[in-house]
């Protein structure tokens, strides 16, 4: 993994956690009100919308880390050079898909200018939604930062979900020899 890679990471790592940690906050504080009989106006848009932006950063690394669901064992079927093949078209669709979420994503923007939140009327609206374009972007960025390993990994005829596995059954063989 790549300086870069490695810095983006914990970046990421650290939005969502910090994500996390306030809409864990925001629904203690929503419940709090709604038992004291002071329910929260704007509680259910602001949990929301909180919820997405740990959506959309969570799978910027999951990306990073390759962890989205794949087809490894389908792509490491595929006799050589033809595997490197669909590893570039899949990456392809994937990328394109991505940029395509971007660039929608930023048009939604334009059409919210102006626009605020219904609850919290001082709240932009493009602010909320901007997580659309800048979350497909990261996920690009995260994408391209880890092709190098995953195409070494696929060439190699190894794969990441078959690696994790194989090492998560070592740990537990040397746990239960230990015992």
């Amino acid at each position: 993994m790549t300086a870069a890679s490695r810095s983006l990471e914990r970046l990421l790592e650290w939005i969502v956690i910090v994500l996390m940690i306030l809409l864990t906050a925001v629904v203690i504080v929503a419940v709090l009100f709604r038992i004291s009989g002071n329910s929260l106006s704007w509680y259910d848009e602001v949990a929301a919308i909180q919820l997405s932006w740990i959506t959309y950063y969570g799978a910027a690394l999951a990306a990073l880390k390759r962890r989205h669901i794949g087809l490894d064992s389908v792509l490491l079927s595929i006799p050589m050079p033809f595997r490197m093949g669909g590893v570039i078209l899949a990456e392809a669709v994937v990328i394109g898909f991505f940029l395509l979420l971007a660039w929608t994503g930023w048009e939604v923007l334009v059409v919210l200018e102006g626009e605020m939140l219904v609850s919290l009327t001082w709240v932009p609206i493009q602010l909320t939604q901007s997580v659309i374009p800048i979350g497909a972007l990261l996920f690009v960025i995260c994408e391209l930062l880890s092709l190098p390993e995953y195409w070494r990994m696929t060439a190699n005829g190894l794969s990441y979900e078959h690696a994790e596995i194989e090492e998560e059954v070592e740990r537990e063989m040397a746990n239960a020899e230990a015992r």
